[in-house]
């Protein structure tokens, strides 16, 4: 299960994080992507395309200072030979992306 928190992006590090080339769409607010938590950082994703094998986050603590931060992207996958990758910056102590998906449940006529 993912985390419930959400955090509005200051307003300030959106026109910071639109100046940057290789960003073009900054959203208003964030979701906490990591798996279910209520102490400690949340980490949601600001934009993808940061330079090669990192990703623009905003990192909080509960109401304190939301600050960008700049993390490598996680390299594990699910196993098998068409593993999904996980979604998450390296180094991240919960649980993988494909670890939090919930199971497909088969359609049955």
């Amino acid at each position: 299960m993912r985390c419930v928190h959400w955090r509005r992006v200051p307003l300030d590090l959106v026109r910071e994080a639109r100046e940057k080339p290789a960003v073009d769409h900054i959203d208003g607010a964030v979701h906490c992507q990591l798996s279910a938590h209520d102490d400690g950082d949340h980490f949601g994703l600001l934009s993808d395309t940061g330079p090669y094998g990192t990703a623009l986050w905003l990192r909080w603590c509960g109401t304190g200072e939301a600050e960008p931060v700049v993390l490598p992207d996680c390299p594990v996958a699910a196993p098998g030979p068409d593993g999904e990758g996980c979604c998450l910056f390296a180094g991240q102590v919960k649980q993988h992306t494909w670890e939090d998906a919930p199971e497909e449940t088969p359609c049955t006529s």
